[in-house]
């Protein structure tokens, strides 16, 4: 199994795995054409894309959804409510024979994967992540999450690779020029993992299995990736995980072997 960081930050966010063969790519905040570059700049093959798979409706997940529909024939995944919310933010539907309808907490068989979707507490209509496994590796896609729930960690055990929200730093956040307004939101129980809830939320889930850790959403204004890999490697000291870091505009790819 194969993992890239497309994009992954406030102004778009996109993620793929691979086995070689079909491709199943999270969110499409970037441009169509933006998708199909990076994924032949790491050796992906964009003719590979079967599906995308949406977390929520916010413009940096799904921006490049209607040239999506109107350019490829992917399938597309997504709960009702989410695909209720991103019809009426492009302005354009998704027809019923491109949707596979998700529900949170039920597993889907894709391909011969078993994708996952579960709920997180997110300023959207059914916001979710992704645990998502095939050829006996285990991986997430967890971000836009407010705080670390019981449920979230849950499904967060024995992974092989991890792509976990470190958003902001809270004094940095606090301290910026972010209107008031804005800062409220992202603080909130439904906005954004801050590096100290990301080390929470990780110090519960980090288990022997862990090959990979990718920190991913960080704020180019509210945080530095020094600062996410400090409160991650508090939590990593004395393992063997591998900690990266995705970029805004560098994608980065990664592969997972089997447990």
């Amino acid at each position: 199994m194969h993992y890239a960081a497309l994009a992954s930050g406030s102004k778009g966010n996109c993620h793929a795995l691979s086995d070689g063969e079909r491709t199943l790519l999270i969110d499409a905040g970037i441009s169509l054409r933006q998708i199909r570059q990076r994924l032949e700049a790491l050796a992906f093959d964009p003719a590979g894309v079967q599906a995308l798979a949406l977390t929520h409706e916010h413009s940096d997940h799904i921006g490049a959804l209607g040239v999506i529909l109107r350019r490829t024939d992917w399938a597309i995944l997504a709960t009702a409510d989410t695909r209720k919310a991103a019809e009426k933010a492009q302005g354009e539907p998704i027809p019923n024979h491109r949707w596979v309808e998700l529900k949170a907490g039920q597993a889907l068989d894709w391909q011969g994967w078993r994708v996952l979707p579960f709920a997180l507490p997110h300023d959207a209509a059914d916001p979710v992540a992704y645990r998502v496994e095939a050829d006996g590796c285990a991986c997430a896609v967890v971000t836009d999450l407010g705080h670390p729930t019981a449920l979230v960690a849950d499904h967060l055990q024995e992974l092989d690779l991890l792509v976990l929200e470190a958003n902001h730093d809270v004094d940095m956040l606090r301290e910026g020029d972010y209107p008031p307004q804005l800062k409220a939101r992202i603080l909130s129980r439904v906005g954004h993992l801050s590096n100290a809830s990301m080390a929470e939320l990780l110090a519960r889930v980090c288990s022997p299995r862990l090959k990979r850790l990718v920190l991913a959403h960080l704020s180019e204004s509210n945080n530095h990736p020094d600062l996410a890999r400090f409160a991650a490697e508090e939590v990593l000291r004395g393992t063997t995980v591998a900690l990266h870091v995705a970029h805004q505009r560098e994608p980065l790819a990664l592969s997972t072997a089997s447990h």
